[in-house]
């Protein structure tokens, strides 16, 4: 069986609401740094733009491929990495939380829209159309958004696997109440399980990566991104995991691996059902 071993960084920015020229700083350094620390691959968090459910995004959002996308693109390109990352997409009067995955060329060469939009921020997102892999190097990527892989939502992560997904990365957002306590109530185990569930099932790894940072706009408003950005292996085990805060951002290397796919087509329903999942 095939394998390959690549670092990979969780690149846990701040992001502000609503001022994007100071997020896409942030993001192109992130992208600096993790070339500077030999990693092929970074993932940037959701909305790295404008911020997530910003309410002012349709006056500020640009198509993909646009301005935005053109700055990370140049970024990957000068640091010769793949980089995942969240943006707030405008197309033809509607607005789409978006990630692209984009090549160390500089090329997109995937785009995803949210498909799994919370409730509350309907009336900004339209919800997502397409799902897709991107076979490359490093392996076959899967990408989607945060809640994409809600524990009730896992059909879309096992539609990325089922594509061949080595590899599924995700930006996110995730946000507490501006008093949470994390050592009385630790953070992430939601996404710990999900995660693991998607892993251990396929032998593939799943990586979401979140953003730092007070939200000052929007239904959510108040609220605070802690970061806790995580990686989980083939094994269904942790990988790494980023610092909890809103003011943690933090680049966090990780090794991983893939390997090719042990069934394909209809053969993967038997490797599931020796594993105790049935489709249901």
């Amino acid at each position: 069986m095939t394998q390959t071993a690549f670092t990979l960084g969780m690149g846990q920015m701040l992001v502000e609401g609503g001022e994007p020229e100071r997020n896409l700083e942030r993001a192109v350094e992130m992208i600096r740094l993790a070339a500077a620390q030999e990693c092929r691959a970074v993932v940037l968090p959701e909305c790295l733009d404008l911020g997530w459910a910003f309410p002012e995004a349709a006056r500020l959002a640009f198509p993909i491929p646009g301005p935005n996308s053109d700055r990370l693109a140049e970024a990957a390109r000068d640091g010769g990495v793949y980089v995942a990352a969240g943006l707030t997409e405008k197309e033809e009067g509607r607005l789409y939380n978006a990630a692209v995955l984009i090549g160390p060329e500089g090329r997109i060469l995937l785009k995803h829209r949210k498909i799994n939009i919370l409730t509350g921020v309907e009336g900004i997102y339209s919800t997502g159309d397409r799902l897709g892999v991107a076979r490359t190097d490093l392996g076959t990527i899967g990408v989607n958004i945060c809640a994409d892989n809600f524990p009730n939502s896992l059909a879309l992560g096992h539609s990325l696997a089922r594509m061949g997904a080595q590899v599924i990365l995700s930006p996110s957002a995730w946000a507490v109440e501006a008093d949470h306590d994390n050592a009385k109530s630790p953070y992430g185990g939601m996404w710990r399980e999900a995660y693991a569930s998607l892993a251990r099932l396929y032998g593939i790894s799943v990586v979401g990566v979140s953003n730092v940072g007070r939200i000052t706009a929007g239904p959510w408003q108040g609220m605070k991104c802690i970061g806790c950005s995580l990686s989980v292996g083939p094994d269904g085990c942790v990988a790494a995991e980023g610092p909890y805060g809103e003011m943690a951002e933090s680049l966090v290397p990780v090794r991983i691996q893939t390997a090719e796919p042990s069934a394909t087509g209809t053969d993967i329903a038997g490797m599931l059902a020796d594993k105790g999942y049935n489709g249901s």
